[in-house]
């Protein structure tokens, strides 16, 4: 996980649209940036369905909320349609924004270790800087968490 008060790295990924954006695209928005670790599963479905009911808190605040995962823009495009999501999700199947975010860690589950997302959630000024990095998201109630923080 990248520390606070450190510049947030840009990136260059593509929508569930196709349509390529990059962070310094933001600069003057406070950013939500989260990520997760695949489309379709309960915790990500809450996550992201948590964000996109409450949109309109987000944007009424100058605050834009990006998703992101290694998922393709297809899968990413299906998931949206599904859920009716009406923020971005970005596809990084090549783990750019994964692995320059800190967040592609080692992971265990029923005995077993494989590479994976740890779900996290970094909040990011007008200008750039991480203002807040959680690597203990619980799925459900990051959205809440996020709007406390922004208030």
């Amino acid at each position: 996980m990248l520390e606070v008060g450190t510049p947030a790295p840009d990136f260059a990924l593509p929508d569930q649209q196709g349509n390529i954006h990059r962070l310094s695209d933001y600069r003057g928005k406070k950013v939500i940036l989260y990520f997760y670790p695949k489309d379709n599963t309960p915790g990500c479905s809450k996550q992201a369905c948590g964000y996109s009911d409450n949109i309109g808190l987000f944007t009424d605040k100058n605050v834009t909320v990006l998703g992101i995962s290694r998922d393709s823009v297809n899968s990413h495009l299906k998931f949206a349609e599904k859920f009716g999501l009406n923020f971005t999700i970005l596809s990084d199947p090549e783990l750019s924004a994964i692995s320059g975010y800190d967040v592609w860690k080692e992971k265990k589950q029923y005995g077993r270790s494989y590479m994976g997302v740890v779900r996290t959630t970094y909040l990011i000024d007008e200008s750039g800087i991480i203002i807040m990095a959680n690597d203990k998201v619980k799925a459900a109630d990051d959205y809440a968490k996020m709007l406390e923080l922004i208030k």
